[in-house]
């Protein structure tokens, strides 16, 4: 069955496409870290009670399996708290991208998913720390993307990475709905 371009979009992006938030205050931003503290406990209840048929399953036609997805957001988002060390401890350094679709071909992206959920809770525990622990000047430090580059700002990156959460986390939980699991 081929797929309409709507239908695969929605597949695509669950949650919809990245918006760069036009107003990024403190509001915002605790939203956002609010949402990175909950990833860990929302993408495990999300993968709750799968077996591995299930856990090996594509989110969508040609896309990662949700056992690839669970350990590709662990693989981002310790690029993403490293990214934002570097930016608060350097003047705009310029990031080392990764090919994340190579990653998720790696022997360790077929290991048990709780190895990478263990890893998130550890990683968004240190993670909400440290950004709940900047000054106001300190979101507006940053790094830059080499492909575009682009200067992305700690407030934008925080805002990507909430995003970024939700959309992954809505893979599944719809991947779920759509198979009756």
């Amino acid at each position: 069955m081929t797929q309409t371009l709507s239908q695969l979009d929605t597949l695509r992006y669950p949650v919809g496409h990245f918006q760069a938030p036009a107003e990024n205050g403190v509001a915002e931003r605790a939203t956002y870290i609010e949402t990175l503290r909950r990833l860990p406990e929302r993408l495990k209840a999300a993968v709750a009670g799968l077996n591995d048929m299930q856990l090996d399953t594509p989110y969508r036609e040609g896309g990662w399996t949700v056992r690839q997805l669970v350990h590709h957001v662990a693989d981002s988002h310790a690029n993403a708290y490293v990214r934002i060390k570097l930016a608060l401890t350097e003047e705009w350094p310029t990031i080392k991208p990764y090919e994340e679709a190579e990653w998720a071909k790696l022997a360790d992206s077929q290991l048990p998913v709780d190895v990478s959920l263990d890893l998130l809770t550890a990683l968004h525990t240190r993670w909400v720390a440290l950004l709940e622990s900047l000054g106001e000047a300190d979101f507006d430090r940053g790094y830059v993307h080499p492909a575009t580059g682009k200067k992305q700002a700690i407030g934008e990156v925080i805002a990507l990475y909430s995003w970024h959460s939700r959309h992954h986390t809505a893979h599944v939980t719809e991947l779920r709905s759509r198979m009756g699991w």
